[in-house]
């Protein structure tokens, strides 16, 4: 299961965020409607130019993800033993690890196709789950659920279930147990050490 998170999790997420534009009262429905297209395609074209890839992941998916609501949940009841300092290293080392898998998955599932299939509420008005299918050429199709919350007058992802599970619970497991073994600066660095063997193997 986690291969399945790591190798579907941004290529999907990514959905969200490569569109030409997003406005501000856009729907989360509307928003993976408007932009899973494009960012196929740029995957179908970019997917030999790892560094561009990189860039333009990086450049695109911050301005709707919540990664420190993200990470604050896959870290689970520690996160707020941490300090301020320890929480903005999580986050970061949390994001580059979600870029850093997307970028080793592109050539695998270039030629996805993603369906929505509905919107869902979720536990109050600020929040709102996108259900869609992934089809892959000659397999079952994947169901995939976004998770929304609305901040101000903005749509973010919070979460990514793949059949069900959830991206945050599946890590919120691994990550308490090297916490639990290590610390919470035993975490940082073996997220930061798996995020720099990344970059030099590149």
């Amino acid at each position: 299961m986690y291969s399945l998170f790591s190798k579907l999790l941004l290529i999907i997420t990514f959905s969200f965020t490569a569109g030409a534009s997003i406005a501000n009262n856009d729907t989360p429905e509307q928003i993976v409607r408007s932009t899973s297209k494009d960012v196929l395609d740029i995957i179908k074209k970019n997917d030999k130019d790892t560094s561009k890839m990189r860039d333009l992941v990086d450049q695109r998916l911050s301005p709707l993800a919540d990664y420190n609501r993200m990470t604050s949940l896959a870290v689970g009841r520690y996160w707020k033993s941490a300090t301020p300092a320890q929480q903005d290293a999580l986050s970061k080392e949390f994001r580059t690890m979600m870029i850093r898998t997307y970028l080793s998955a592109l050539t695998l599932y270039k030629n996805a196709q993603i369906n929505v299939r509905g919107t869902r509420a979720g536990n109050d008005a600020s929040e709102q789950t996108v259900r869609t299918e992934v089809s892959l050429p000659g397999q079952k199709p994947i169901p995939l659920d976004f998770s929304f919350e609305k901040i101000g007058s903005e749509w973010k992802v919070f979460d990514i279930s793949v059949e069900g599970i959830s991206f945050i619970n599946n890590h919120r497991n691994q990550f308490g147990a090297v916490i639990r073994k290590d610390g919470i600066d035993g975490l940082i660095k073996s997220l930061s050490e798996k995020n720099n063997s990344s970059r030099q193997s590149k």
